[in-house]
């Protein structure tokens, strides 16, 4: 078990942050349909970033300075982290794929989808906490990398529970206790970290969880943008989640 009371408290206090953001997914109704359209790709854009440059100016180099050399383990625990989160995809996509339009079956396309956020916010959880056991910064950096991510992702979600029929404050409730899951990875993490031996792992893992999440989930969704304006905003967006990154290191 992780002992460090500051540890904890910094993990917690993240984890907290990173979950309400699930709040914010009711700022979708009050916006046109293009004007969301427009704000989530530039937030998919920065997000991207921000993940990228985590993996690649935090995490990666925090593993091969704590082991002096990336070792095997650690590229068999990267790799799982994005085998990990290739299996997770395929269970938060199932909804889309069975998203029929009458009402008597969007209830369970709800319950479909709550449960696969927690899973996702389950795992976000324990790489928050696995950023904090390797030290302060980087699990700042990891925090802000993961709520950028979640920004777009609970506008999402939060569109999807009211399609489902659900009335906006009890669709807020449920993504936000829903997004609370992620309490239970951080303290499963913090408990058992150490005794299963499993910390030197946690980075390596969620290195490759950003590098899949940012290259194959929110990338593509980029490139259905032609306009050569709009995309250059996107490639600027994607440049500053990175640099974000870089002036925490």
């Amino acid at each position: 078990m992780i002992t460090d009371p500051s540890t904890w408290l910094l993990t917690l206090l993240a984890v907290f942050a990173v979950s309400s953001i699930s709040l914010l997914g009711s700022l979708g109704l009050a916006m046109r349909p293009l004007a969301l359209q427009r704000i989530l790709l530039l937030l998919i854009s920065f997000a991207a970033g921000a993940l990228l440059g985590d993996a690649f100016l935090h995490l990666i180099p925090e593993i091969a300075q704590s082991s002096s050399s990336f070792d095997t383990l650690a590229s068999f625990a990267l790799l799982a982290g994005v085998i990990s989160f290739f299996m997770l995809e395929k269970v938060l996509h199932w909804h889309h794929a069975h998203m029929p339009g009458q009402k008597d079956v969007l209830h369970p396309i709800a319950v479909s989808n709550l449960v696969g956020d927690g899973l996702h916010n389950l795992i976000d959880g324990a790489i928050v906490a696995g950023a904090f056991i390797a030290s302060p910064g980087i699990g700042v950096a990891t925090s802000v990398a993961v709520a950028l991510h979640e920004i777009p992702q609970e506008l999402g979600d939060f569109g999807i529970l009211v399609h489902a029929g659900l009335k906006p404050r009890r669709a807020l409730l449920f993504n936000f206790l829903s997004s609370l899951v992620a309490v239970i990875g951080a303290v499963a993490t913090l408990l058992f970290a150490s005794l299963t031996g499993v910390e030197r792992l946690l980075l390596p893992f969620s290195a490759g969880a950003f590098v899949y999440i940012a290259s194959t989930d929110l990338i593509p969704e980029l490139h259905k943008e032609p306009e050569p304006v709009k995309s250059l905003l996107q490639v600027l967006a994607l440049i500053g989640g990175a640099a974000i990154m870089a002036a925490l290191l």
